[in-house]
């Protein structure tokens, strides 16, 4: 094919980013040579590759079908609307220089969309590869709408295919949090585009050490700023937002657990700071069975403070937290038509962003209650009548319903109107990640002298 016989006006635009990804990067590109499906073209965007990225990519330079460009570093997001701009094709996917197209990806996604004028974007299920190209796991989604109601899981940044059209109507993608461009999609069309999942492993992505996915912190920071931002209009249905602090005298391992100093303040006047630092709080309640916390509450001046007296017979182990949030609910919601975060005294590391995230999680998936978890990656057992039995077994193929969790015990939102049945978390429970040390729950004097440590490093 000559350079006369480009396809102008191709039906989809691939674009493929790599940044220092040479040693894989051939793998990728030839994959979409290989394709059986041929009204394609492709884009390389190098974005500020100091390997030989740039070598790889003019292998390819007279492929009429291919263009290279330098992006000189700008970042993933940016680079997805540059290809955006440039795209001459109806849809658009991209893919990873990582990663690896199965040679049916374009032929299958294109024959789903077409057929459905309705359809925003389609993704494919996928097999998990390690560094040196070997199938590890299969990770297969379960139809969105279908057998999956709880909107959280986004379909992957890389390897969907949208509609050019859409993207454009929705304002591309946000440049300045640097990742999660797959969850900003996703945050913007949920509501009013429809999606779709084909359960078929269409391409191969790569887990390895230097990948687009590993910096944990800067994605957790973006999917969090991106949930807050999409429920922004949102939230004056759920008013009033109240944090709640529950605090007693008996029942911890130490009497008064709530002014344990850690470094010079107390448990609860640093869970009081972070709390009243965030704007989205309406009210600020310390419920407690003692009116000691009185001197602490006091010591600041917020008028979303309050104190509400807690019964004593509330505080006891056994006693379900809903007993005392009824309370709550009752003087400051009456109408029940808000949310409670319910911030644990005993967590001094949790930071603003997950009681935060737990309350815009709720609001995001419209779900009756949300918590922080941790993912068990370990294997866990039941017992059975023959035995232990794995609840979660190691399996090539993983669906998005076989993950396990445990809670965090840092943060939990739920609708006041759970309350009024008895209920806390209500009938849908919906979960957010949260890094391990967030969840470090002071419960004995050995832990208590260990956050000591942690808090002064």
């Amino acid at each position: 094919m000559s350079k006369n016989n480009e396809i102008k006006f191709p039906k989809i635009s691939v674009y493929i980013v790599s940044h220092n990804y040479a040693r894989f990067l051939d793998q990728a590109i030839e994959s979409v040579l290989r394709q059986n499906y041929d009204n394609w073209e492709l884009l390389l965007i190098d974005d500020g590759s100091s390997d030989k990225t740039a070598e790889i990519m003019q292998i390819y330079a007279n492929d009429p079908r291919i263009r290279i460009f330098n992006a000189s570093g700008i970042g993933l997001p940016s680079v997805a609307n540059f290809a955006l701009r440039e795209a001459r094709g109806e849809y658009l996917i991209r893919l990873d220089g990582d990663d690896v197209f199965d040679e049916n990806i374009l032929f299958v996604l294109i024959n789903y969309i077409e057929r459905d004028s309705e359809l925003a974007i389609v993704f494919p299920d996928y097999y998990l590869i390690d560094e040196e190209g070997e199938i590890f796991s299969h990770e297969r989604r379960h139809k969105v709408f279908e057998s999956s109601h709880i909107m959280d899981t986004p379909p992957n940044g890389a390897c969907t295919l949208i509609r050019k059209s859409v993207l454009a109507e929705i304002g591309g993608y946000r440049e300045d949090l640097g990742a999660q461009d797959g969850f900003d999609l996703w945050s913007k069309i949920r509501k009013s585009h429809r999606a779709l999942n084909v359960n078929l492993p269409l391409f191969y992505y790569r887990r390895h050490g230097q990948n687009l996915t590993n910096s944990s912190y800067r994605i957790l920071a973006a999917r969090r700023q991106i949930k807050k931002d999409a429920i922004a209009k949102d939230l004056e249905a759920f008013r009033p937002l109240l944090a709640v602090i529950p605090c007693r005298r008996n029942y911890d391992f130490i009497p008064d657990l709530w002014d344990a100093d850690l470094n010079g303040k107390s448990l609860l006047k640093q869970k009081i700071e972070m709390c009243l630092s965030s704007s989205l709080f309406d009210k600020v309640i310390v419920t407690s069975d003692t009116n000691d916390v009185l001197t602490t509450i006091e010591s600041f001046n917020d008028e979303r403070l309050e104190f509400l007296e807690r019964e004593t017979s509330d505080t006891i182990r056994s006693r379900n937290i809903v007993n005392t949030l009824q309370k709550v609910a009752k003087k400051y919601d009456p109408n029940l038509s808000g949310l409670t975060v319910l911030c644990y005294l005993p967590t001094p590391f949790v930071t603003l962003g997950s009681l935060e995230e737990a309350l815009c999680t709720l609001v995001f998936n419209d779900a009756d209650s949300s918590m922080g978890v941790e993912e068990i990656k370990e294997p866990v057992f039941r017992r059975t009548p023959f035995g232990l039995k794995a609840v979660n077994p190691e399996r090539n193929l993983r669906t998005d319903h076989d993950y396990v969790y445990r809670e965090a015990n840092i943060a939990l939102a739920a609708k006041n109107k759970n309350f009024s049945t008895g209920s806390l978390l209500g009938p849908s429970t919906i979960n957010f990640i949260v890094e391990p040390e967030e969840s470090f729950f002071i419960d004995s004097v050995k832990k208590l002298k260990i956050a000591h440590i942690i808090d002064s490093e």
